[in-house]
């Protein structure tokens, strides 16, 4: 299993909204991260109509990347 902390079960941090010219905008916690055209819009369209909220935030996690590495700051002063 991917999640092995059940962070995309429990939590769902990422969303999306579908934007106008076959887009997609890709957040983490409420913050945009990527946007997506092309062949992954169509993936993601695919992956909404298949219903599942699990497999939904697995896709989103995968097609954003590798952007969290776990060193960042939280800036917090």
């Amino acid at each position: 299993m991917e999640d092995r902390r059940n962070i995309l079960f429990d939590e769902k941090p990422f969303a999306y909204k579908l934007l106008k010219d076959k887009k997609a905008q890709i957040s983490y916690k409420q913050k945009v991260v990527t946007i997506i055209t092309g062949k992954e819009y169509n993936k993601l369209v695919r992956v909404i109509a298949m219903d599942n909220p699990y497999e939904l935030q697995l896709f989103l996690a995968k097609i954003t990347g590798n952007f969290k590495h776990g060193n960042e700051k939280d800036n917090q002063e």
